[in-house]
């Protein structure tokens, strides 16, 4: 399973959104070059998809030595204004920079 964050890796959270992708990936790539040696991705529901578009951008494009460390999906309960609860989706990927500056 999946290791608890340490309180240097709390810091490198990206939580994907409804931003254009590359605002994200320029994210991630900041952090890199700052010295962090893992970056996680996090994202809930239709943003899913552009956090691993964010990953793959980040891999392919920018940063080749990045690596995928790990992948965790879940559901999380969403309590609405109402009372009512609805299931989201969300997935977080931790990317991980092999030589970190």
């Amino acid at each position: 399973m999946a290791e608890e964050m340490t309180e240097e890796e709390v810091g490198n959270v990206v939580y994907v959104g409804n931003k254009p992708v590359m605002n994200y990936v320029l994210a991630v790539v900041t952090q890199m070059n700052g010295g962090a040696e893992v970056v996680s991705l996090k994202a809930r529901g239709r943003a899913i998809s552009r956090a691993v578009d964010v990953a793959e951008i980040v891999r392919n494009r920018f940063m080749p030595n990045v690596e995928i460390e790990d992948i965790n999906i879940s559901t999380e309960e969403i309590v609405g204004n109402d009372g009512t609860t609805t299931n989201v989706s969300a997935i977080e990927i931790r990317l991980k920079n092999p030589n970190p500056k």
